[in-house]
């Protein structure tokens, strides 16, 4: 297992060069740039022509690569071509903001989800087992920007009980030191700024979470039916083991292996997918920028954000692999 591990853990490099290289052709197979789109904003041609020399725009494609390869080497993500700060200061202040959602939303919906699976599996073919499969099925087929307008139009707007929009009242002030607003208010000893922010938090950890949790739901069922028909477990039942332990110490724990798979997946989805979400809360994510980087042609961010968040999806798949030793001893040998 070690020995896959260290793969694993070598093949970073490989997948961040792939992910940059596919993503830097992408962005230039297509026809315009960011000089295109700013000359409606009445520059003169001579002013777009300088901009393209500043950006090495007007460089054939090669020598952009190979410029664009000298500073990912470097771990120089670049300049934004419209925001004029560093990649690395922009996911410096829209990073923490996802993960942040990503983390509570994935909390809640492994909690509910689990939970719903649980319940199902249990009571199997009964009342119970059918609501969960109901909602469950609801929950991932509902779309997230429906769900998110729904529960702003109902707890925001008519029983005014969440905020609508955004992570913090204007009115507090928060030192932003490491942006995780979790860990800023705990810093700060501002328990105002922390009771707000969890109330932003509710509605769109609600509406992603709910999706999730739908699929988290129908993987336990499976996996608990599957482990349940097992001779093991048949033991333990027959040695008069309570049915609650023999469901904790033997089944819950040969179920994880499929569940964990997929939060992993999920949550490398979730850093960058969660657009729409971010986008109907006015939540300033790493998804959010960089739908708008890719409108507005800022080469620059896509290609920063893009190579962070896939060298972030392969160190979580690492951090998954190695969770499997833990939850399945056979896997050490």
């Amino acid at each position: 297992m070690a020995t896959q591990l260290v793969r694993r853990l070598l093949w970073l490099p490989v997948v961040v060069w792939a992910v940059s290289t596919f993503t830097f052709f992408a962005l230039r197979i297509v026809p315009g740039d960011v000089a295109t789109t700013m000359a409606l904003q009445a520059l003169t041609p001579a002013q777009i022509a300088d901009l393209r020399a500043q950006w090495g725009l007007d460089q054939p494609l090669h020598a952009q690569y190979g410029a664009f390869l000298g500073e990912l080497v470097r771990a120089d993500l670049g300049t934004s071509f419209t925001q004029g700060k560093t990649v690395r200061a922009l996911l410096a202040e829209r990073m923490p903001p996802t993960i942040e959602l990503t983390l509570v939303a994935l909390a809640f919906s492994v909690v509910l989800g689990v939970g719903a699976g649980l319940v199902s599996a249990l009571c199997r073919n009964r009342w119970p087992d059918y609501l969960c499969r109901f909602v469950a099925v609801l929950g991932f087929s509902v779309p997230w920007f429906w769900l998110a307008l729904m529960l702003i139009a109902v707890f925001s707007v008519g029983l005014r009980l969440t905020p609508v929009t955004g992570q913090l009242d204007p009115s507090i002030r928060l030192p932003r030191v490491t942006n995780f607003i979790i860990i800023d208010s705990l810093l700060a000893g501002n328990w105002r700024a922390l009771g707000d922010y969890a109330l932003h938090l509710i509605l769109p950890t609600v509406a992603i979470g709910l999706s999730v949790a739908g699929f988290i739901a129908r993987i336990t069922r499976s996996a608990m039916l599957e482990v349940l028909r097992q001779d093991y477990v048949r033991v333990a039942r027959s040695k008069g083991l309570h049915d609650r332990l023999v469901v904790l110490r033997h089944v819950l724990r040969n179920t994880l292996l499929p569940i964990v798979t997929f939060i992993g997946l999920m949550f490398g989805s979730l850093l960058g997918g969660a657009v729409v979400t971010e986008t109907v809360f006015a939540w300033p994510g790493v998804g959010k920028m960089l739908v708008d980087a890719i409108f507005k042609r800022d080469f620059p961010v896509v290609q920063g954000t893009v190579i962070v968040i896939g060298a972030m999806y392969v160190i979580i798949n690492l951090l998954i692999d190695m969770l499997y030793v833990y939850i399945d001893p056979r896997l050490r040998a």
